[in-house]
């Protein structure tokens, strides 16, 4: 997928088919802003503590109880927004991708990950508005 059709078919997924939250309403499009992260440089990580908080991204794949491989993702910024170290970290991304036993120091060190960079870009409407007005295609 393109990155101009990929930008535009997860911004209506994000704002109107996100099972999470309420779809945007009419009364909300004025006040949003809206960021695009590109995600950049992977990297293998030798161990899970293999990376600097607030600098990079991380993607983990596990075993879960069952035997079954899970991946989860957290961009550059959620740790240091959550004041998160890596262990806690780790445990989080654990859980959000659907560990549910005992998170051990022997669990944490059997997860495979990768570190990345982002390249985080943030519009409001009124700059798309703008945008539009001098003909920018968005």
């Amino acid at each position: 997928m393109s990155l101009h059709s990929g930008l535009r078919e997860y911004a209506v997924s994000s704002a109107l088919k996100d099972s999470r939250f309420a779809p945007v309403s009419r009364d909300e499009v004025a006040r949003l802003h809206c960021s695009v992260s590109i995600l950049i440089d992977f990297q293998d990580a030798s161990h899970y503590r293999d990376w600097i908080v607030g600098v990079h991204g991380i993607r983990i794949e596990f075993s879960n109880e069952r035997g079954q491989r899970k991946t989860a993702t957290y961009l550059p910024e959620v740790a240091k927004e959550q004041n998160w170290n890596h262990v806690e970290t780790i445990d989080s991304l654990l859980r959000k991708g659907g560990y549910k036993s005992v998170i051990t120091e022997q669990v944490r060190a059997s997860i495979r990950l990768t570190r990345y960079r982002s390249e985080k870009i943030t519009a409001s409407y009124a700059e798309y508005m703008h945008s539009k007005q001098l003909g920018h295609r968005l």
